[in-house]
């Protein structure tokens, strides 16, 4: 394996995962730098299932020996709104809508709950996939609770409203660096290098 191709137009992903993978002594790009243009259609069930379509409809565009496809889906559950948003996070309220907004409403729909019943994760799904249709998948989680208000100025999305017990404080609040140690896509990313160690994908 020479080169990861990761299956994301997300600027603010791909910065977070090569910040993450800067030890990897290997190249790393999106499907933009690797000239891919494709629109994947994510109707899976799960976040593996979608993570999985997405590496695969990448992986079946490669050409090139010892290139691997990494794909992602993440999102954040919420208990107390039956695990939503979920595999929609992206798409919650519209994909263009902003993550401002989004992350307002979500607080509107938690007003008045109580903190033991606003607990919430992020979850990320991880599948790597060659060109062959190989393919091996991984989950990271980080649990926490929703906040009553946005923080912080660090991190993307769902980011300020997601909270901490142990560090009293919003993801968005701690550095990138502790949070790409203590993120669900840290934790996946880490968990798909040792499987990658065995494999002969």
């Amino acid at each position: 394996m020479k080169k990861v191709i990761f299956a994301t137009g997300n600027q603010d992903k791909m910065e977070e995962i090569r910040s993450i993978l800067s030890d990897w002594d290997m190249e790393i790009q999106s499907m933009r730098e690797a000239g891919i243009d494709l629109e994947i259609v994510e109707d899976g069930q799960s976040f593996e299932e979608n993570a999985s379509i997405k590496a695969r409809a990448v992986a079946a565009q490669l050409e090139e020996e010892g290139v691997v496809v990494f794909a992602d889906d993440s999102g954040l559950e919420i208990d107390y709104l039956g695990k939503e948003p979920g595999i929609y996070s992206a798409r919650y309220l519209g994909e263009d809508t902003p993550y401002k907004i989004k992350n307002q409403k979500i607080l509107e729909r938690m007003a008045g709950v109580p903190k033991e019943k606003r607990t919430a994760r992020f979850v990320c799904a991880i599948a790597a996939a060659d060109k062959n249709g190989e393919i091996c998948v991984t989950r990271g989680t980080i649990e926490g609770y929703i906040g009553w208000e946005p923080c912080g100025a660090n991190g993307f999305g769902y980011d300020p409203i997601f909270y901490l017990d142990e560090y009293g404080c919003s993801t968005a609040e701690l550095s990138p660096e502790l949070k790409n140690q203590l993120s669900h896509r840290g934790k996946a990313l880490s968990a798909m290098r040792q499987k990658l160690r065995t494999m002969t994908l």
